[in-house]
């Protein structure tokens, strides 16, 4: 499959963002150079969803805008479901609401409920319920809610995806959702084998594998960036994912890598950076520093490193995978112009 722009993918304000306002710039560069939409993580502290996505539908015009992602526990179902259809209102249907798990650790601790499985497979449909304009009654998994409905309906319903890695969640999106969003770090073997989970699910579901949307999330490192922001890129980010064993252990399994690198990079108890207030020009350092403990292979096979050529090749293999659509990860929007040159 021959790589384009609308094929591409990228992150607003990655990881701590100070100021949200600068992701507004960056998502009319993203557009500028002819991406199909832009991703927001979020962060409660500066990057709330329904606030900054809210903002994105005014200053766009064509790119997709993907809540990259939230969580189910963290709105009633109601509110999630009335910003999923004011966002389409606002930005002409470009909407598209993803969840993920998140850390059960550290929601438990939040007091954020976690739900399991069947818990976000019913919310799915307790949104979707909701857009439709029906009445749900519910008790189950997904919690308590005995009355609720929408006093309109909405009808561009947006489309929900799920960020996953381990089978289960993939098996979860493959019956359940329109799409999902890859881990990080995944090899293309990684990527072969959960895309034939996800299709494996669908069919089982009596859904078509065509029609949900696999996007490979690869983070891109290209020589041109200079050393102190590609260390943030590619080893600092590397670090941010393999520091935790939650979010670690599911893409050792998918690429069938080795566990004792990433106990090491654990045991260094950087985890505890990413939760409380920390400076963040050390936390990148110290970050950056780890990932000498990881295999050099590690971020060869799991990432788009090098010259040009051969992060475009990189991304590209990724479709050929099995991957719809690549969100290029990590680079900075305004360095993207040299990787995407020869896509004109």
């Amino acid at each position: 499959m021959t790589l384009r722009r609308e094929d591409l993918y990228a992150y607003i304000l990655p990881g701590h963002a100070a100021d949200a306002r600068a992701g507004l710039d960056q998502a009319r560069v993203a557009e500028k150079l002819g991406l199909g939409g832009v991703l927001l993580s979020e962060r409660w502290e500066t990057k709330e969803l329904g606030s900054v996505i809210g903002a994105l539908t005014q200053v766009t015009d064509r790119v997709d805008l993907v809540a990259g992602l939230t969580h189910f526990g963290t709105r009633h179902p109601l509110v999630l479901a009335g910003m999923g259809a004011t966002m389409q209102t606002l930005s002409g249907g470009r909407f598209t609401l993803g969840f993920g798990r998140g850390v059960p650790g550290q929601f438990r601790k939040l007091g954020i409920p976690v739900l399991n499985n069947a818990g976000m497979a019913d919310m799915i449909g307790i949104l979707r319920q909701l857009w439709a304009g029906e009445t749900v009654s519910y008790s189950g998994p997904a919690g308590e809610f005995p009355e609720m409905q929408l006093a309109h309906a909405c009808d561009n319903p947006p489309p929900i995806i799920m960020g996953a890695v381990g089978p289960k969640t993939l098996s979860l999106a493959g019956a359940h959702c329109d799409g999902l969003l890859l881990h990080p770090f995944l090899t293309y073997e990684g990527v072969s084998r959960s895309v034939e989970i996800v299709h494996k699910a669908a069919r089982e579901a009596g859904r078509d594998p065509a029609a949900i949307k696999v996007m490979a999330t690869v983070v891109t490192a290209p020589d041109y960036l200079p050393d102190e922001i590609r260390q943030g890129v590619l080893e600092a980010r590397a670090v941010s994912y393999f520091m935790h064993r939650e979010l670690a252990l599911p893409i050792l399994k998918t690429n069938q890598w080795d566990e004792a690198p990433m106990e090491k990079v654990v045991a260094t108890g950087l985890a505890k950076l990413d939760y409380g207030p920390s400076d963040i020009s050390d936390m990148k350092r110290r970050m950056a520093e780890a990932a000498a403990m990881l295999p050099p292979e590690w971020l060869a096979e799991g990432a788009a490193t090098g010259d040009v050529d051969n992060c475009l090749a990189r991304l590209e293999g990724y479709l050929n995978a099995g991957a719809d659509g690549i969100v290029v990860h990590g680079i900075p929007l305004d360095r993207l112009d040299p990787l995407l040159a020869p896509l004109d």
